[in-house]
């Protein structure tokens, strides 16, 4: 894709299922990376392949609910490079319980990672890529933000938020050239959908009823994401910002 070779992103989630996908995906297409988790041990081991691979990474183990923590680590992330121009909120958490059967202690740890995360990451990013010339935001949200999704409503509430938040964000910058676009994966085959449909029988009836579901009837894989996240931080997307995007096998065809 155009104007990718070169560009310096930021990928939250990098050690999970989607966020390594990602992160491979922009090492072949030439972006200096900077891979961001909590989970410093995963984190390395993934700059070690990515290297392998002839990346220039640079891990960042930082915790993203953490203001200051963010701060820090995106100010360092600048001063290595240079400059930020691409910013991935991936990173995100759920665990499927009915609304009644949760309360405020499950509630702030959603919203903590699923919102304040990437809005800490945007107030920390923006004005480098604006510093920058301009640059790219591709913000990772679910259709269940759309449409609402049984077992999700309080992660549903912070993906709702964070589409009309990132809407918002590229109508306030798009005159410092930065295009804030939406990618909504649901539902996508890893570790993290595993543990939210449960484990044992009653887990592979979802998980069984999920595939029948889809259109194209199978559960997208993590290998299924980078290409339109790709696009997005490419110059083939310079004209396009505020728009919301899902990569679902046509699980939710929302207009």
């Amino acid at each position: 894709m155009r104007g990718l070779k070169g560009r310096v992103a930021i990928v939250t989630g990098a050690a999970g299922g989607i966020g390594r996908a990602i992160c491979e995906r922009f090492v072949d297409e030439g972006i200096k990376l900077v891979a961001a988790d909590i989970d410093e041990e995963g984190l390395n081991e993934l700059a070690d392949q990515l290297r392998g691979r002839g990346g220039n990474v640079v891990p960042l183990a930082f915790d993203i609910t953490r203001f200051e923590n963010v701060m820090v680590a995106v100010s360092r992330a600048a001063e290595h490079f240079g400059k930020i121009e691409v910013l991935v909120n991936n990173a995100g958490w759920d665990i499927a319980k009915p609304f009644l059967d949760t309360g405020p202690e499950l509630w702030d740890k959603i919203i903590a990672i699923n919102l304040h995360g990437p809005l800490n990451l945007h107030k920390a990013a923006l004005p480098h890529l604006i510093s920058a010339g301009g640059g790219r935001i591709v913000n990772i949200a679910s259709d269940a933000g759309r449409v609402g999704s049984s077992g999700e409503s309080v992660c549903s509430a912070c993906k709702g938020g964070l589409i009309a938040f990132s809407k918002t964000v590229a109508r306030e910058c798009a005159r410092d050239n930065v295009r804030v676009n939406v990618v909504c994966p649901d539902p996508t085959d890893t570790a993290l959908l595993r543990s939210f449909v449960g484990e044992g029988e009653y887990g592979q009836k979802i998980y069984d009823k999920l595939q029948k579901a889809i259109p194209l009837k199978r559960l997208g894989q993590p290998e299924d994401l980078p290409g339109m996240i790709a696009f997005f931080a490419s110059s083939d997307a310079d004209f396009i910002t505020g728009q919301v995007i899902s990569v679902s096998g046509g699980l939710t065809m929302h207009g």
